[in-house]
C-alpha cells in the first residue's frame, strides 16, 4: 500500500501540524516539498489538487484533502486514533472549539505576527500584536487549570494549536508572561514521536 502524500512547505505551521500529528501517532507520510517561492503552488497540476493554491494538501490514493484541519480529521478517522479525535459528542465538540481557535484567534495573532516579521507579509503588525496579547492570555488561563486543551490527554486540538503558539517568538511575540502555556508546550514536546518544525 502506498503512503499518503503530503504536499508540504517546511516553514509552514499549517503543514507542520500535519507532520507533527503523523509523527506522534506513527503515520508514515510521503512528504513532498512545494517550492512556493518558485510558484510551484500555482501550476495547473497543483491547482488541480487544491484550487486555493495553498499547502498542505494530502493525497491518499484517490482521496485529496486540502486544509490542515480537514487533513488532521481525515487521518485520525482513517487510522482509528480515537484518543486524538474522540467519538463522544461533547468531547468532540471541545476539540472542534480549539480547531476553530487555531484558525481564528491564533492565526490572526501569533501566526500573523510571524508572517510579518519572518516573511514580510503586508499585514498590520500592531493588530497582530494586540490580538496575540488577548489570545495568549485566554489560552494561558485555560491551561492553568487544564493539562491539555480539550481533554485529559493530547488531542487534535493540541496538534492544531501547538505550531503557531510555539513559533510565536519568531513573530516577536514573547511567551514569558504565559507560564501555563509554556508548560503545555513542554508537555507536547515530551510526547513520544514529537518532531520539531525543522525536522
Amino acid at each position: 500500500m502506498s503512503r499518503p502524500i503530503l504536499y508540504n512547505c517546511p516553514p509552514s505551521g499549517n503543514c507542520y501540524k500535519v507532520r507533527l500529528f503523523a509523527a506522534l501517532v506513527g503515520i508514515d507520510l510521503d512528504i513532498r516539498d512545494v517550492d512556493l517561492v518558485a510558484g510551484a503552488h500555482k501550476t495547473p497540476e497543483f491547482t488541480a489538487l487544491n484550487p486555493w493554491q495553498q499547502v498542505p494538501v494530502l493525497q491518499d490514493g484517490e482521496t485529496i484533502i486540502w486544509d490542515s484541519q480537514a487533513i488532521l480529521l481525515y487521518l485520525a478517522e482513517k487510522h482509528g486514533k480515537a484518543t486524538w479525535w474522540p467519538g463522544d459528542p461533547a468531547a468532540r465538540a471541545r476539540v472542534v472549539e480549539w480547531l476553530s481557535v487555531s484558525v481564528n484567534e491564533i492565526q490572526h495573532g501569533p501566526a500573523d505576527a510571524r508572517l510579518v516579521k519572518k516573511f514580510d507579509y503586508p499585514l498590520r503588525y500592531e493588530d497582530a500584536v494586540s490580538a496575540s496579547a488577548r489570545t495568549l492570555a485566554v489560552i494561558d488561563r485555560h491551561l492553568a487549570i487544564h493539562a491539555w486543551l480539550a481533554g485529559e490527554g493530547p488531542t487534535l486540538a493540541d496538534c492544531a494549536a501547538y505550531p503557531y503558539l510555539a513559533l510565536a517568538p519568531e513573530g516577536g511575540i514573547s511567551l514569558d508572561a504565559y507560564p501555563a502555556l509554556r508548560q503545555w508546550l513542554g508537555r507536547v514536546e515530551a510526547l513520544p514521536g514529537y518532531v520539531s518544525v525543522e525536522a
